[in-house]
């Protein structure tokens, strides 16, 4: 039921709402998308804290309302049709700040009002104060719990501090007046509402305690012979039964109450959920508290479902319609508390490649409530896509067991687990630890479309019977993206991460925004890195990716496609596949200078030389950035002896392979300070900075050839090209380049080795080839015999493009992948 709905339910509460919303022309608007208006305003992630926020916020909340009317407007109902016509002209007249702010006071207000009817009405009537409910309509029958068991669940509920569920606040300071809107938002926290349900449990008492008194009246009054007074008796009866059913449904819509609540923390548990596969922290433990909520409430509504079966054995009249309408409402009340308490608590692998295990599990909270877990039933899985997801929740597909395998869109191995149920924790679970997705069938792709933007999702379903009736529950994971190569990750990743961030908490499989402002993407790019690589980033690092997302016509939003689909400017690849080579770079490469702080990362080369220059230290400050123009490369900026600033050439994964980073470092004279990424913080000397991660080097070793082998050890040096030097600058003219060097070969000779980028321009034929043999053997002695050796190992290569083809010689080994 709406928070609208609630509202309306009392006279009081609904004039003044009413007035409230009239006075700005939008009380049409509320009620005609009550819902809506509730679910988007209240599902928000980020309380607007500043002018700019509010703004960005409302725009985004006026753009989402005109799509909605427009799509209403399709509708057959022509009064309907006219009404959303009057809406859209409302918007066009009130600004979005105006529209937004007015009816998110309104919303608070609202929830003002429920809360005080709330308290108000401790003697069993009672009003919400949380608008969710919780769509889940699988097939199930009535059923009744043992009394007896509310002692068990009422003893191990201790009240734990958990996380609120207030459904507008503030992020940083829960429950705090915005200043933005200046309300003071209600706050609920988990333990609260288990000491509501408590005590709820308690007044019903008395109903019970009371129809216990009815039931043995009724009971006397059958067994009499006729009295005088008999009438009376009668009339006495039929009041007793209808002050019974009048606390009855007040008990029942305090139930609803607090069932709505718990529902959207079990709804905001999932989204963390979510938010915790791109990196987020995730409080997994309050599941425990939230099955805590769920066998009380089953506890609650198998009471109520008794009494009220009992209620209706006390026949007075021939029919009573309240009263079966009572029971159908509790009825499915219980059908809805039990199959939502289904849910996927540990879930796949979000990026699933083909013949590759994965793990998984499902959780019911209702632990031992039902007694299912003394036949426990097995759970089976299947994949489904997108559109196959859709048509079972939007259509309420009935769900048939036989015909669910055909609606699979793959092939799974060891698809189906037992649940279990362990007495310690009351966790009653199944877990598929050995899955392997074998088989993927892809719908057609359209446009653009390719297979890493298609998703699928596990769909876990199971039967049971508790007391002669059937039960079937099922649940969906969080969408996944099936790859069978691993090139296919990064992209991959890109779906997942965007969902993950931006996916409403209530909406169709998997409809996701094609746009969100930078305020929401910085916040999830920010979680992904951070988690990835251990450190955050910095406010200039998010304003460096900021202005890397733009384009001609600058925007607050980002769209899909500039995410990951349109190359940037003057670049062959994404934004996304560009962010993603840098964290992978960092992860396997550089994790540990990352984390010290010894990397300033995202920086673009302007800023980078305006800071060294600026730097007090001057001559060899160096600093360390990501590559603009090269996928997965760092490279280092530093003030040379002429007070100049130099950029070496980016260096990959495939470079750290042979030599790591810091010994690179270690091995450039020029560098001396390193520019701090703090900007608060001073330079420090280079030694000090990557001092910990230098490898440890043997010392020098005379001259020795192996007898066997015929070879000589050596060891790897870099150096940075001067002007005269033997290195081509060519295709780089404003870069220094660096190069390898072999030292220890013999006290007379060094042999240099240049990087590939010059190489790879020398191959057209045997000629350029032997200019380059001459170019790499400058500087050793005439006739040497290593030399020699070396020569005659180029010559007889058959490879191009700077592959050496030096295999069998020790020396040189690990350049063969240039």
């Amino acid at each position: 039921m709406s928070l609208w709905k609630r509202i309306s339910s009392h006279v009081d509460c609904e004039q003044r709402m009413a007035a409230y919303y009239e006075e700005k022309g939008m009380l049409e608007l509320r009620l005609c998308l009550a819902p809506w208006i509730e679910d988007r305003i209240m599902s928000e992630q980020i309380t607007p804290n500043t002018t700019d926020q509010l703004e960005r916020v409302a725009l985004k909340f006026n753009e989402d309302l005109q799509q909605k009317l427009l799509s209403t407007r399709t509708a057959s109902d022509q009064a309907l049709k006219f009404r959303v016509v009057e809406l859209c002209a409302l918007i066009q007249r009130i600004s979005a700040v105006e529209l937004y702010t007015h009816l998110r006071s309104g919303l608070q207000k609202e929830l003002q009002l429920v809360t005080e009817k709330s308290v108000a009405a401790t003697a069993g009537q009672s009003m919400p104060l949380n608008p969710y409910n919780m769509n889940n309509t699988p097939m199930v029958t009535g059923y009744m719990v043992d009394p007896s068991d509310l002692l068990a669940v009422s003893n191990s509920c201790n009240p734990p501090v958990v996380q609120g569920i207030g459904p507008i606040h503030n992020v940083q300071n829960p429950g705090i007046a915005s200043p933005a809107l200046g309300m003071v938002t209600p706050k609920v926290e988990l333990y609260e509402v288990q000491h509501q349900i408590m005590q709820a449990l308690n007044e019903f008492g008395n109903c019970a305690n009371a129809l216990k008194l009815l039931a043995q009246n009724y009971s006397y009054m059958l067994n009499s012979t006729s009295s005088p007074n008999a009438e009376a008796a009668y009339r006495s009866l039929i009041e007793e039964k209808a002050a019974i059913v009048l606390t009855m449904r007040r008990s029942f819509m305090y139930y609803e109450s607090l069932h709505e609540m718990v529902i959207h923390e079990l709804k905001n548990w999932r989204h963390q959920q979510a938010q915790a596969g791109n990196g987020a922290p995730f409080n997994e433990s309050s599941l425990d508290d939230i099955q805590r909520c769920f066998e009380m409430l089953e506890s609650f509504i198998a009471h109520m479902l008794a009494a009220v079966k009992e209620l209706m054995r006390v026949r007075l009249v021939t029919e009573e319609p309240e009263l079966t309408h009572l029971l159908e409402q509790v009825q499915n009340a219980q059908k809805n508390l039990v199959c939502s308490a289904f849910i996927v608590d540990k879930q796949p692998p979000q990026v699933m490649k083909t013949n590759t295990r994965f793990a998984a599990s499902v959780r019911w909270l209702i632990g031992s409530q039902l007694g299912i877990h003394n036949n426990p039933p097995t759970v089976e899985c299947i994949i489904m896509s997108e559109i196959q997801s859709q048509r079972f929740v939007t259509r309420n597909t009935q769900m048939d067991n036989s015909s669910l395998s055909g609606q699979s869109s793959g092939e799974i191995q060891n698809a189906s687990s037992t649940m279990e149920y362990q007495q310690n924790n009351h966790v009653f679970s199944a877990s598929f630890r050995n899955m392997q997705l074998k088989k993927i069938k892809r719908a057609e792709k359209k446009g653009t479309e390719s297979v890493m933007d298609e998703k699928f999702a596990l769909f876990f379903y199971t039967t049971t019977t508790v007391n002669d009736f059937q039960i079937r529950v099922w649940t969906l994971s969080l969408p996944v993206v099936v790859i069978v190569h691993g090139n296919q990750e990064p992209q991959s990743w890109a779906t997942i991460t965007w969902d993950n961030a931006f996916a409403e908490i209530v909406r169709d499989p998997f409809m996701i925004t094609d746009r969100v402002t930078w305020a929401q993407l910085s916040v999830a790019l920010n979680i992904k890195f951070g988690s990835c690589t251990g450190r955050s980033l910095t406010i200039d690092n998010l304003d460096f990716l900021y202005e890397k997302l733009q384009r001609e016509e600058r925007s607050e939003y980002i769209t899909w496609n500039q995410f990951c689909k349109e190359p940037m400017p003057d670049r062959s690849f994404t934004f996304w596949e560009w962010f993603f080579a840098i964290m992978k770079l960092t992860k396997d490469h550089m994790l540990g200078m990352w984390k010290a702080g010894c990397i300033m990362g995202f920086i673009n080369k302007t800023k980078a030389q305006t800071d060294l220059l600026r730097s007090v230290y001057g001559i060899g400050t160096f600093l360390l950035r990501f590559s603009d123009s090269e996928l997965g490369g760092v490279t280092i900026a530093y003030v040379n002896e002429n007070g100049l600033v130099t950029m070496l050439a980016p260096w990959t994964a495939r470079d750290f392979q042979v030599l790591n980073l810091a010994d690179r470092i270690r091995d450039l004279d020029v560098l001396c300070w390193l520019h701090p990424s703090d900007r608060n913080a001073s330079p420090v000397k280079r030694d000090v900075a990557f001092g910990e991660f230098y490898s440890k080097r043997q010392e020098p070793e005379p001259l020795v050839l192996d007898p066997v082998t015929g070879y000589v050890k050596s060891t790897l040096h870099v150096h940075v090209c001067r002007n005269g030097e033997n290195g081509s600058t060519s295709g780089t003219p404003h870069h220094a380049q660096e190069s390898m060097q072999l030292g220890n070969i013999s006290p007379q000779s060094g042999i240099t080795f240049y990087s590939p980028g010059r190489l790879e321009e020398s191959d057209s034929d045997a000629s350029e080839t032997a200019e380059a043999l001459e170019r790499i053997v400058i500087g050793a002695q005439p006739n040497d015999p290593v030399i020699s050796e070396i020569t005659d190992a180029l010559l007889t290569s058959n490879y191009r493009h700077g592959d050496f083809g030096m295999a069998d010689f020790d020396t040189i080994t690990n350049f063969e992948n240039f």
